[in-house]
């Protein structure tokens, strides 16, 4: 059996499970899945008519042990919208591989999910970011060395080789604009960690066209178009990035500014389920 081979299998008895746990009449017009990043997990908070699973009771789901990055799904609706929330993500730097930082979101995807949105904390890079800003991703660089895709191709989750001109769908991004009143598009870098970036490598980022750095999102997101999701992006901006910043950079703080910035992202993601709906 193929590694690929043995993911899917995986994946499949996550699916049997979740559609036994939550019932098949609820996946049934799902419309939206929900990936909360660093100290936003309270956005789960807001889902209505909720069903809340740990990580831990989902076959083969792995289960993240760092502060603020929660640990739950939550099937529910939002806006009058269906959605089903990942309250906290796993990432490369706790050692998982990328096939286990993916397998939440392709476990959501074979369960019928047609639109995600993935939300992350970042540092700002662009000069007119400040802390607490909202930026929707219109593109991304993934800089951590590794992807999704990689190994044995498993046709269950897509192409061999996918295109990726756009990740970012365009009719999700419009229904965000409609509904935002801080944000703005960017480029986001997406790096291994868990330092944070060198002022140096900061500056190469400037160079290389990021507006802001983070240690997520860029798997998820392609291993979602990979399978022919739509997918919409968005970093708060938790702190300015190294050499922007005057202070030391720190977790504490990346967490403290999700939990500020609470009311405005429940109210934008709020708005965003209901022009889904």
């Amino acid at each position: 059996m193929s590694g690929a081979n043995a993911e899917r299998q995986r994946i499949e008895r996550a699916v049997a499970f979740l559609q036994e746990r939550v019932g098949t009449a609820m996946w049934n017009g799902m419309r939206l899945g929900l990936v909360l990043g660093s100290g936003l997990k309270d956005f789960a908070a807001q889902v209505q008519q909720a069903t809340t699973i740990p990580f831990a009771e989902i076959p083969e789901w792995p289960v993240p042990h760092v502060e603020g990055h929660g640990g739950a799904l939550v099937v529910g609706t939002v806006g009058g919208t269906k959605v089903a929330c990942l309250s906290g993500r796993v990432h490369l730097y706790e050692g998982w591989s990328p096939s286990e930082v993916v397998r939440a979101v392709r476990t959501l995807r074979l369960l019928g999910v047609p639109s995600f949105l993935l939300t992350n904390a970042a540092g700002g890079i662009a000069d007119d970011m400040a802390p607490g800003d909202l930026m929707v991703l219109r593109d991304h660089l993934n800089l951590t060395g590794a992807s999704p895709l990689t190994g044995a191709h498993e046709p269950a989750f897509g192409p061999r080789f996918p295109d990726q001109s756009r990740v970012y769908s365009p009719r999700l991004r419009a229904l965000l604009d409609t509904v935002g009143q801080r944000l703005r598009p960017g480029v986001y870098a997406g790096l291994l960690g868990p330092s944070y970036e060198t002022p140096a490598e900061i500056r190469m980022l400037q160079r290389l066209g990021a507006d802001a750095v983070g240690m997520s999102t860029v798997h998820e997101a392609i291993a979602l178009n990979a399978m022919g999701a739509e997918v919409a992006g968005l970093s708060l901006v938790t702190n300015l990035a190294a050499g922007i910043s005057p202070v030391p950079l720190a977790h504490a703080e990346v967490v403290a500014a999700g939990k500020q910035a609470a009311a405005a992202l429940t109210a934008l993601v709020t708005g965003f389920c209901r022009r889904l709906a």
